[in-house]
């Protein structure tokens, strides 16, 4: 049985859907059959971000409604092997609920090593159609103000929502701006109450490599795709030392 993992967040702009591709793009790098499931009805980037744009046939609630068998959903990436894709609706309909969507999950964690869900930022309808799926959850906040308290809620309606396993994810770290702001990544750790699984650095390559619609572990990347890796390796169960912060 595999693992689900959600991808999560208090607030846009914190880089999440960018980190969701490139951790699962690090998983099947390293032979894990991965799924990588949008959850995001409003706001689907996923596909841009793994570079899949054109080749999205069915999404989740085409599955759901039994349009489509679930086996045959997912699009299998091109270039990156063991690496599958299944796209979020437009809109979720009314009639889903959270306990298909968890059924629909644990159907792919017997086909797949690790599905990756990538779940709109916020708590809203598309976070609890998610969050009862996941086995673990990775809160990505950055240094922002905004960020911390919306990742501190986030990471208490997780728990509510009975995922225990947190883990959280510093994104977007530049020291400068984090000595401008006074602020450490110690204090982020505090404010959103979650272990630490990784510092991601602020890398232009990571925007550079959406815009050319190509998936980060191909597009290459100076600071923050070794560290992504390393986060993968983490999720999996290696011991890679955090390094310096």
């Amino acid at each position: 049985m595999g693992t689900s993992i959600l991808i999560t967040s208090g607030k846009g702009g914190t880089g999440k859907t960018a980190c969701a591709a490139a951790i699962a793009s690090a998983l099947a790098a390293l032979s894990h059959r991965t799924l990588c499931v949008d959850c995001d009805a409003a706001l689907r980037n996923l596909d841009l971000t793994l570079g899949l744009s054109d080749q999205v046939l069915w999404d989740f609630a085409d599955v759901l409604n039994g349009e489509v068998p679930a086996s045959e959903a997912p699009v299998p990436h091109p270039r990156i092997k063991d690496l599958w894709f299944l796209s979020a609706p437009a809109d979720i309909p009314e009639d889903v609920s959270p306990d298909a969507f968890v059924r629909m999950i644990d159907g792919y964690r017997e086909e797949y090593d690790y599905v990756i869900l990538d779940s709109p930022a916020g708590i809203g309808a598309g976070f609890r159609l998610a969050a009862p799926a996941s086995d673990l959850a990775v809160i990505v906040a950055t240094g922002d103000l905004t960020s911390l308290r919306d990742g501190q809620r986030v990471a208490q309606e997780l728990r509510a929502l009975g995922v225990t396993e947190l883990r959280l994810l510093v994104n977007r770290v530049s020291p400068r701006a984090f000595r401008r702001v006074r602020r450490s990544v110690d204090e982020v750790i505090d404010t959103v109450g979650a272990r630490l699984i990784g510092v991601v650095s602020e890398d232009e390559d990571v925007s550079e490599a959406l815009n050319r619609q190509t998936p980060l572990l191909l597009y290459g990347s100076r600071r923050a795709l070794p560290q992504l890796q390393n986060i993968a390796r983490r999720l999996t169960g290696e011991r890679i030392p955090l390094g310096r912060i």
